[in-house]
């Protein structure tokens, strides 16, 4: 199941972030995310009623990869593995969440910046690194920690854009993450920005 995941979401090369304080808003933003091309998405643990948006994901669209984000505790990580998460997202290094990824079969993506978090995310077995803030950090930067890290599985988040997300899997990033530009505007806004988004990494 790990190895279906982790090529998924090589394969996708986009997970889409879904965080937002209302409720009622989830629901028709997933779909409008899945309608416009998106097959990965990562719907984070502050976000009201997140396990259920999970299960509601993996009924309506078995097809898509669901995993869920910010998660910061071994309780969450629990949670959101009952609902049917497929990966786990730290904002942090977090040994605790990493571990309890593992010993359920579900893919994680630890937060890291600097190299020495980064190889103590590879130490604790997480499958991805989540490098963030990315856009923050910039593209040279990802160059140089990879170079001692070679073959680090890497998915950039924070700052990611139609405009640059080319530039960060030339750089060496296996993936992107992508909030706020999928999440605010218009249902026809949002459509453009992932189709342009993802003309840029096909």
């Amino acid at each position: 199941m790990k190895t279906k995941t982790i090529a998924h979401i090589e394969s996708a090369k986009v997970v889409a972030i879904i965080r937002s304080d209302n409720e009622k808003d989830v629901r028709p933003m997933l779909a409008n995310l899945i309608a416009s091309g998106i097959t990965a998405l990562e719907i984070t643990a502050n976000t009201p009623g997140f396990c259920a948006h999970i299960l509601w994901v993996k009924r309506e669209f078995p097809e898509i990869l669901v995993g869920a984000g910010t998660i910061t505790t071994v309780e969450l990580a629990k949670q959101a593995i009952g609902a049917g998460a497929q990966f786990l997202v730290t904002p942090n290094m977090n040994a605790d969440v990493i571990g309890a990824a593992k010993n359920a079969g579900v893919v994680s993506l630890m937060g890291a910046m600097t190299p020495t978090e980064i190889a103590t995310g590879l130490q604790q077995g997480a499958d991805f690194i989540k490098l963030f803030p990315a856009g923050t950090l910039g593209t040279d930067y990802l160059k140089a920690v990879l170079a001692p890290f070679r073959g680090c599985k890497i998915i950039a988040v924070g700052g990611i854009n139609a405009a640059n997300a080319a530039e960060w899997l030339q750089a060496g990033a296996v993936g992107i993450g992508v909030g706020g530009t999928f999440t605010t505007g218009s249902k026809s806004e949002i459509k453009q920005s992932v189709a342009a988004l993802l003309a840029q990494i096909k």
